[in-house]
């Protein structure tokens, strides 16, 4: 097909004959005439496909790549190694859309893909259930505390402020038009309190959110929680990084009733920030409000393994106003390179880049502990980002700035999230860091101070 198929003017009068009006403007008499456009679009000249190639190639050399610095930046997208299986398969032209088709039995290849997913899913977070994936980890988190409010038919939400800001922020938004009460407790030195939690739980709490390894990447404690909400028959929700599960305890057996989390990290770029896709699972006796579809397995008339969508409660199907969700299509094409990736990596895969990236983001901080002017928050357990504190006259963004022209990708400043986290980097070291990056890093740092 061509890339771009013009109108001709004889065609566009064609077109405006055989729907019964006279000119275009026709169309649009439902928009007020004071805000309609009466001039024309000012946009470029044409250009050819060449031209237009090359001056795209050129704005796009102007970002600043992964193939050009070394990253050090996380806060919920991570530069993580993608198996080179990843693109071959994905590229498919059967796999090559977002979309499930709406006669979903005869596309058994998409249901399968589906399936397997989410049985990956499940067995990372050690639920029973999954979805076929959400918009982004953020949207699951908001959907979840939506699941809560339904089961046990309650409107108040306790959320730690050690989520990440922007997920806090999503799930605020959802919340404010659900008349739901949202309840953020503060954090002790980048953990969850977890007594102000415990103190805060009875029988009108419906959830309490934690994530974990937390937006500071440090550990959760959620035993105790989990154990008094459910006590008080509330609900816990896990927001937790795939890759960390490669290596600790499942949210399943830590008491978890409903796990989300942003599932980039399993083989999708970093695409300047998306599109990326939610997980989201849950226990079986909750999978009725479970947003989405979910495929499952069965036989043909003929005896043959056969997939089909098992439960759809998407809004398509009823009044929008009746729908529980927000959620219509999923991010399917996503969620299959989570799949290749999870399928490619294995349990044993998947356990050794956890592993790398812990052994090389406690390496970097110990480094970083011995330059003067920097102190590293090390007294709790953390996965593969951390917290240092800049003891210096210059902002954090200047000393990005000048890391940048040394080719790294500093962290993220944590001053841009709360007054008390002023002259505070958080970075992130995944498995693809070297020994060799970690030090050159730190002596730049070091140069920089």
């Amino acid at each position: 097909m061509h890339p771009y198929l013009p109108h001709t003017d004889e065609d566009i009068q064609q077109m405006l004959k055989s729907i019964g009006v006279e000119t275009i403007e026709e169309l649009f008499h439902d928009i007020p005439e004071e805000i309609r456009l009466k001039e024309e679009l000012k946009v470029l000249k044409r250009k050819s496909e060449f031209e237009t190639r090359k001056d795209l190639k050129n704005m796009s050399n102007q970002n600043i790549n992964l193939d050009g610095a070394t990253c050090f930046l996380g806060a919920g997208a991570y530069d993580h190694y993608i198996p080179s299986t990843i693109a071959p398969i994905v590229s498919r032209s059967e796999f090559f859309t977002a979309y499930t088709p709406y006669q979903p039995e005869i596309s058994q290849g998409t249901l399968q893909v589906i399936f397997e997913y989410q049985s990956m899913i499940c067995e990372l977070t050690g639920m029973d259930v999954s979805n076929a994936s959400l918009y982004d980890g953020a949207t699951a988190t908001a959907e979840a505390a939506f699941m809560a409010c339904g089961q046990t038919r309650r409107n108040k939400v306790i959320m730690s402020s050690t989520v990440h800001p922007m997920v806090r922020d999503v799930v605020k938004t959802y919340l404010d038009y659900k008349d739901i009460e949202l309840v953020v407790i503060d954090e002790t030195e980048g953990k969850t309190d977890v007594e102000k939690v415990l103190d805060s739980i009875d029988k009108t709490v419906a959830t309490v959110i934690i994530q974990s390894p937390n937006f500071y990447g440090k550990l959760e404690d959620v035993e105790k929680i989990a154990e008094k909400l459910h006590e008080n028959k509330g609900l816990l929700i896990m927001n937790v990084d795939p890759i960390s599960l490669g290596i600790y305890k499942s949210p399943g057996a830590c008491g978890a009733d409903i796990v989300v989390g942003e599932g980039q990290s399993l083989g999708n770029p970093l695409n300047f920030g998306g599109p990326y896709l939610g997980f989201i699972a849950c226990k079986q006796k909750f999978m009725r409000k479970l947003p989405g579809r979910i495929v499952g397995q069965t036989e043909d008339v003929n005896g043959k393994r056969a997939f089909v969508l098992t439960l759809q409660a998407r809004e398509q199907h009823i009044r929008r106003e009746k729908a529980t969700s927000n959620i219509t299509s999923n991010q399917a094409l996503c969620a299959l390179m989570a799949t290749i990736y999870l399928a490619t990596m294995g349990k044993e895969g998947l356990k050794e880049v956890a592993s790398n990236c812990i052994k090389k983001a406690h390496y970097m901080a110990e480094r970083l502990q011995g330059i003067e002017g920097v102190d590293v928050q090390m007294n709790q357990p953390f996965f593969k980002e951390f917290v240092i504190s800049i003891d210096s006259d210059k902002t954090i963004k200047a000393i990005n700035k000048q890391l940048l022209e040394k080719g790294f990708i500093g962290g993220y400043d944590l001053g841009k999230t709360s007054p008390l986290y002023e002259n505070k980097m958080l970075l992130c070291v995944t498995e693809k860091r070297t020994r060799a990056e970690i030090d050159q890093f730190v002596k730049e740092l070091e140069g920089i101070l």
